[in-house]
Order: structure tokens, then sequence, then C-alpha cells
């Protein structure tokens, strides 16, 4: 694929990663970039959806929305919640700052690598943020007893899980959860952060929402945007107790939400199925992914929950240098870790994506792994003098390419067995 004239500073700019509109205006006329960066569900909204809101555009634009209250209400009696026990916001960001603001007001343990906002937002406001480090020997696995004696020995009076936890995936059983939310009923707060648990298919019903809204020190905390695949709209909520929900929603301005995601929050009751559907494929994704994750020689994939995967990298492999050759000569966005506490620039955070978009990534990665291992023959193989070989890679010695083409005819035929 000819280079996509994309300008690669913009990926080293700020601590978050560049927007899909940062790339796509630095990008050259037609090309299309694959976004494995940022995680959205790809199969919903459907393409009737979008043009059902295409044709609604002119109106949801042009005027005032509902205010919140009247689209929590919608909100609730679509999922099946009681309205005192939600407050819906701009994003599960905005929560994050509000409960920080509000109800955290000494200290707060956080498992890291994790969202980085956890710990940025009360490190932001002079709190004392106590990171419990998980370990990539246990493969990121969050050990629920471990870290509630580190809670004790730190004193930490607030404690936050991400389940499913962002970047390496991993999923805690729903008991175990409700275990550890009563282990700390005595803690100022509780947080359950759930806003990619819906990829998850470990348990049919995977959310503790029900139980923290009967406890008086917990909050869950979802997020409509991922699991809609609606990153720009900007929306998502908390389930508490009334007190809670309520302390937060009064603290929440009147019209916080656009009409863009009141429309939405309509659409969603007729569109169950869809949404039911894609959660599937994504599921079927995700597995078929890792499968082609793990024939890149050196790679180790991490098994996942969430619509991504973690990944470490080959040693002589960068994560910086990786991303910017394939957003710059394929026209991939992925997410290097190098930013995240707890994790290193060896590691990256690829989004589930169907096959097409999946051939298109191996392909990058085949690409830019192919200089180290003409390097690594080059070392291994004594070089006669005055003799060199400049051969293109189609032309290389069969023991430089490691594993087939993807575009040749056995790897072909092999996915079509494996189809």
């Amino acid at each position: 694929m000819a280079g996509t004239g994309i300008d690669t500073s913009i990926l080293h700019k700020g601590a978050h990663s560049a927007s899909y509109f940062d790339l796509s205006r630095s990008a050259g006329e037609g090309v299309e970039i694959v976004d494995f960066c940022i995680p959205c569900n790809p199969y919903f909204p459907t393409p009737d959806m979008f043009e059902e809101l295409s044709r609604d555009l002119k109106n949801i634009l042009k005027y005032y929305p509902s205010d919140s209250s009247s689209i929590t209400k919608k909100l609730c009696s679509v999922l099946g919640l009681h309205p005192q026990t939600v407050a819906m916001a701009n994003g599960s960001t905005e929560l994050i700052t509000w409960i920080d603001h509000l109800l955290i007001k000494e200290s707060v343990a956080i498992p890291i690598p994790t969202f980085g906002r956890w710990t940025d937002q009360p490190l932001e406001t002079g709190k004392r943020v106590d990171m419990f480090p998980l370990q990539e020997r246990d493969g990121f696995r969050l050990n629920l007893d471990d870290y509630v004696r580190f809670i004790r020995d730190r004193g930490s009076r607030v404690a936050v899980v991400c389940n499913v936890n962002n970047p390496d995936g991993c999923y805690l059983p729903r008991r175990d959860v409700i275990r550890f939310m009563d282990m700390l009923g005595d803690l100022d707060l509780v947080v359950i952060d759930e806003s990619f648990i819906d990829f998850s298919d470990m348990e049919q019903y995977p959310s503790v929402g029900p139980d923290a809204v009967i406890r008086p020190n917990t909050v869950v905390l979802k997020s409509l945007g991922k699991n809609f695949g609606l990153h720009g709209i900007r929306f998502g909520y908390l389930m508490a107790n009334p007190s809670i929900a309520g302390k937060i929603g009064k603290a929440l301005p009147k019209w916080n939400l656009n009409s863009l995601a009141e429309k939405v929050v309509f659409m969603i009751q007729d569109h169950e199925e869809e949404y039911e559907d894609s959660l599937r494929l994504l599921s079927r994704d995700r597995r078929a992914m890792a499968g082609e994750l793990g024939r890149i020689p050196g790679l180790t994939v991490f098994p996942s929950q969430g619509n991504f995967i973690l990944v470490k990298l080959p040693t002589e492999w960068s994560g910086v240098a990786l991303r910017d050759y394939l957003v710059a000569n394929h026209g991939v966005y992925t997410r290097e870790c190098g930013n995240k506490l707890g994790m290193t620039s060896q590691f990256m955070r690829l989004v589930v994506r169907p096959a097409r978009d999946v051939d298109r990534l191996i392909d990058g990665m085949m690409d830019y792994g192919r200089q180290f291992r003409v390097r690594s023959y080059e070392e291994e193989q004594p070089i006669e003098r005055g003799r060199s070989w400049s051969g293109g890679l189609d032309e290389a010695p069969d023991n430089l390419i490691q594993y087939p083409s993807r575009r040749s005819p056995e790897y072909t035929a092999r996915r079509a067995a494996n189809a």
C-alpha cells in the first residue's frame, strides 16, 4: 500500500491518543483509516439506524434537547432501572470528574494499568492515589484478596475496580466482585467501572449494578458510547443508591445531554435485538482476531473479554515505531501503551474489528517485522567478500520469511478451511 501522507508527528503530541479527526485531516485524499485505537463497537448502530439518524439530523441539530432528568427517565424505562438510582452524564469521564469532586475526600486505590482518568483525575485535585500494580506474569489479572489487603495496608478510603479492565481485557466473575464490595462496606466509596462489561461473554448477567443500588457506598459506571459504538455522542450513566445517585445528579447541569444522545436513547428499545447481535459478532471476531495475532512469531497475545486485545511485541520491536509505521504506510491506527501507568511501549491495545480489517493490520505488522528478520538473517549468515544480496523480499531465501504472505494461495486456502 502506498503511503497515506499522514503526518505522524500528530501521534506524538499530548498524553492521549490523537483523535480520528486529527488523522483524517492529515491523510491524503481518498485515504481510509482503519481504527484499531478507539474501542468502538463496529456493528452498532446498524446502517438502518444511521439512516434514521440522518433523516432526523436537521431537527436534532436545530432544537434544544429535553432536560437531563427526562432523558434519564426514558433510559431507565428502556433498561428497566429505577430513575432514583441513575444519574446520566456527558460520558463516563464527566461522572469520574464529579465522583472525584464530591465523593473522594482523601485517597483512592486503583489497580494499574487501567483507564487513565482514574489516576489522573484525583491526582489533579490533590488526592492521594494508591496504585496497586498488576503483574505481567499473571496476565495482569487482578487478585481481589491481595487488592483488599493493599487497601487496608494503605488506609485507602475509596477503591476502584474496572471490570472489564482496560487495556488488558481481564474479567472478574460477578460473585467475586460482589464479595469485594461487601468486604469494603466500611469505605467511603467503592466504584465498579463496567464501561466494557457488555462485551464479555463469560456470564449471562455479569453486571453488579442491581447489587450496587442496595448498598450504601457503591457506584457502578456504564458507558453507552462504547457499548453502542457512538463515542462522538458522549453519554454514560451511573447506578447507585438514591442518596449517592441524587447527589451526583443534582451537581450535573440540567441540560448536560445533547439532542443526539436523546434521539439514540429513544431508538434503543426498537433495536435491542440488533444490539445483542452486535455483541455476538464481536465475540466471534475477538476469538478470530486473537488467533490471527497468535500467528506472528514473538508476539504475546493476552486473553480478553473486552472489545480490544492486549499484545506484547517481540523484544526487538518498538511500539512507537510500529504505531507510526502502520498509520503512515497502511492507514492503520493503533494504541501503544507507553503512556499508561504500569506498562511500556512494548505493549499495544488493539481494538477488535472484522476479519477484513484484521487482515490489513496483520499485513502491516508483518511488513514492519520483516526488517528484523532480514537483519537477523544477515547477522547469522556470513557474506562472501565481493558478494551482496540486493533482491527484494519476494526473492529472499526461504528461511527469511517465517510465515506465508496473507495474499498467498496457501494462506487463502487455510482461511477458507478454518471459516
